[in-house]
């Protein structure tokens, strides 16, 4: 089953990546800085709907080549920025747990007699 495109999609495609990638840029720099990591981290879930829609484009396209290895790059970068995401919020709310108070440490055992 062989797919393609034709030149008046392929171009409305082209067009479509461009708006988003301009409107990505736009958002994204309009966000205060103290907030971009809450909103990454809940950005997470979006992520996950693009693996999957990745590997559903990738299944259904057998024929194309282009499709498969396009479907994989996407898979893989989407993958990247799921487990990134997490690493950066498990960092981020690492920060904010409550450090053991000196007189809480218990003294370590087996020192100088």
């Amino acid at each position: 089953m062989e797919t393609h495109l034709d030149a008046v999609t392929l171009i409305d495609l082209i067009f479509l990546f461009v708006i988003a990638i301009f409107l990505g840029v736009e958002l994204i720099s309009k966000v205060p800085s103290i907030l971009h990591t809450p909103l990454m981290s809940g950005s997470n879930a979006i992520s996950g709907i693009t693996i999957v829609g990745a590997i559903l484009a990738t299944g259904l396209t057998p024929g194309s080549t282009f499709c498969t290895v396009l479907g994989v790059m996407a898979t893989a970068f989407a993958t990247i920025n799921v487990v990134g995401g997490y690493v950066v919020t498990n960092r981020m709310l690492s920060m904010f747990k409550a450090k053991p108070s000196p007189t809480q440490q218990v003294p370590q055992q087996g020192g100088k007699k």
